[in-house]
């Protein structure tokens, strides 16, 4: 029988940094065919504009019907039995998840009769954006919580951000954890050990700026990860319970007009994120008298901006998708956004 085609998974936080690294790592293919699948939370994605010209033309496919993991039947097995009829087979297959997707329903689909003979998971690569999780905004305080409980019984102790968090590293074979050009020396040895306490056993951490890990670091894992689910579970959760409520979750898509003031935009796009505690922003922008196009991207406060290519024929629009805890105001966010 012919080998099976090697997939990543690359999985992560909203924000993380998953698809930059994806960029390196199609930047630096060296001749190896990739195929990519990409899935967006909500039904309108940026980051299959993203990756453009790093893939031949067809070789990426954008899934935005919703977060992968709870779509594997009606879009995610259809789309890989799509890539694998393809007349030239791929080198290697990588898939990004939303932000907000579980791995583990996604590694289990490889065991599906009509792929499982064909493909296998190469490894899961969960991206961690270094400078959040020393910050503590993923981190819960088992005393703190107890000491919560016990004055206060109403409240609600789950995070669903934390069990996301969790669940990512628990399925692992490699953490890459990101941003360290944030991060001093003493914070980024106890952010990899925290890291390293939570993650699965053997699981490899390594440290990235801007994700730029070479391509044989990131493929090439061996893991076969679709027959070793045993030791893939966060301790919150069953490993046979494939049930995901995205409801704690929503996102928009902003449609504005050219801007003249990069800097101008970068304000109101922070004071929007701080008042309104949004999760993640990121998206393109046309600004008057430029012939490239702006990308935005913004995790928490940090954000960064960058001409990435010109629009060409494309129509000169610019849009961001706004993700972030269910109830967003859209309506002020929006008139905070366009000022």
């Amino acid at each position: 029988m012919p080998a099976k085609i090697p997939a990543t998974v690359v999985t992560g936080f909203l924000g993380s940094g998953k698809t930059t690294m994806i960029r390196h790592l199609l930047d630096h293919a060296n001749g190896r065919r990739i195929a990519l699948v990409i899935n967006e939370f909500g039904e309108t994605g940026v980051d299959g504009d993203l990756l453009q010209g790093c893939c031949a033309p067809g070789d990426i496919i954008e899934l935005s019907n919703g977060c992968i993991c709870c779509t594997v039947a009606d879009d995610f097995l259809p789309t890989m039995e799509k890539l694998l009829a393809r007349p030239e087979p791929f080198d290697h297959i990588v898939i990004e998840t939303s932000g907000l997707a579980l791995p583990q329903p996604l590694v289990r689909a490889f065991a599906w009769p009509g792929i499982a003979t064909r493909v296998t998971v190469d490894g899961v690569v969960t991206v961690v954006d270094g400078k959040a999780v020393a910050e503590g905004r993923f981190a819960e305080d088992e005393e703190a919580i107890q000491a919560q409980r016990a004055a206060d019984a109403s409240l609600d102790h789950d995070s669903p951000l934390a069990e996301l968090f969790e669940d990512q590293l628990a399925c692992a074979d490699m953490i890459v954890l990101n941003k360290t050009d944030l991060l001093d020396a003493a914070e980024a040895e106890a952010v990899a050990a925290r890291l390293s306490a939570e993650a699965r056993p053997g699981a490899r951490i390594l440290r990235a700026h801007k994700g730029a890990l070479p391509l044989d670091v990131l493929l090439g894992i061996n893991a076969a990860a679709e027959s070793d689910m045993a030791t893939r579970s966060a301790p919150h959760h069953d490993a046979e319970d494939d049930d995901h409520d995205h409801d704690e979750f929503e996102s928009f898509a902003l449609d504005l007009p050219e801007v003249a003031d990069i800097p101008a935009l970068t304000a109101r796009l922070r004071a929007a994120i701080a008042t309104h505690d949004i999760l993640r922003l990121k998206g393109f922008v046309a600004v008057a008298g430029k012939p490239l196009r702006l990308t935005v991207q913004a995790a928490g406060p940090r954000i960064e901006t960058y001409f990435d290519r010109p629009w060409g024929t494309a129509p000169r629009v610019s849009r961001l998708v706004v993700i972030g805890e269910a109830g967003l105001d859209r309506a002020a966010i929006e008139a905070a956004i366009r000022g």
